[in-house]
């Protein structure tokens, strides 16, 4: 709003009760910290106690009403104990940022079914538990937003990955069929694709001598993202500037997914 003073509540979100998932650190931090500093109501779920702890830390500074509570959201039992403990202390949820993930390496001509399952348990297969449990309090409200936390792997295989990039394809068709489905019940679905992102799981990458500056070098804004770099695109999905964004999948790689052209030689244009 040039020239005028913004709404203080412009996002919408003021009371509203927003789950995170992975919430312990990473890109779940940064989505927690962020609603509770736009006055949402704040649950952060995850299943690293040490970083849910840290979490919390941050939370309490801000002052806001929040839940921190152990999850494994690859286990219905562990999700539906979840969504008790938060609907208890702070209300039906309003928001759901499923953000929680894992990366297992390896060649898919020599991955265990066991590392394939679970990737898959935790990548998508948690997402569609917490989007089921959560997703019931919002059709009883008949209002929601579910964004979930893809990443343009997703779109762009990447090999060497395992299930990660199977994976995170799935996330993208799970959260646009949960939007034709919700969407009569008030419910929106959307997803986040993230492209390089300094996180703990990406951390060992950039620890690497000149790896940051080769990937910063590919992407158009010549850096690499941070995780508050993901918040922000996850924080307007979630408010109601985005109220008719619905099935839709934003972006959010420093512009990196077209690089491609670019990298074709074309002698006397460079």
């Amino acid at each position: 709003m040039t020239g005028e003073q913004q709404p203080k509540d412009w996002l919408g979100l003021s009371g509203r009760v927003c789950v995170v998932t992975g919430g312990g650190g990473g890109i779940g931090r940064a989505v927690a910290l962020s609603l509770a500093e736009a006055g949402a109501r704040v649950a952060a779920v995850d299943r690293d106690k040490r970083g849910l702890e840290a979490t919390r830390a941050e939370l309490a500074k801000l002052g806001v009403d929040h839940v921190v509570t152990t999850c494994d959201t690859s286990s219905l039992d562990s999700v539906t104990a979840a969504s008790v403990t938060i609907e208890k202390s702070l209300g039906p949820c309003h928001v759901l940022a499923n953000t929680a993930a894992v990366l297992r390496p390896g060649a898919l001509d020599a991955l265990s079914l066991a590392e394939w399952n679970t990737v898959l348990s935790i990548n998508l297969t948690g997402y569609f538990l917490c989007a089921q449990v959560f997703g019931k309090q919002m059709r009883a409200q008949r209002r929601g937003s579910l964004i979930h936390v893809s990443s343009i792997a997703g779109s762009h295989p990447q090999g060497q990955s395992g299930a990660y990039s199977v994976s995170k394809a799935g996330v993208i068709s799970l959260s646009q069929q949960l939007a034709t489905e919700w969407g009569p019940h008030g419910i929106r679905s959307n997803v986040v694709s993230p492209g390089m992102v300094i996180t703990p799981m990406s951390q060992a990458f950039y620890d690497t001598p000149g790896v940051t500056e080769r990937r910063s070098g590919v992407v158009p804004l010549r850096r690499v993202g941070m995780p508050q770099d993901i918040a922000d695109a996850i924080l307007f999905l979630a408010s109601d500037r985005s109220a008719y964004v619905n099935g839709d999948e934003i972006t959010v790689d420093g512009g990196y997914t077209r690089m491609l052209m670019n990298l074709v030689p074309r002698p006397g244009f460079e």
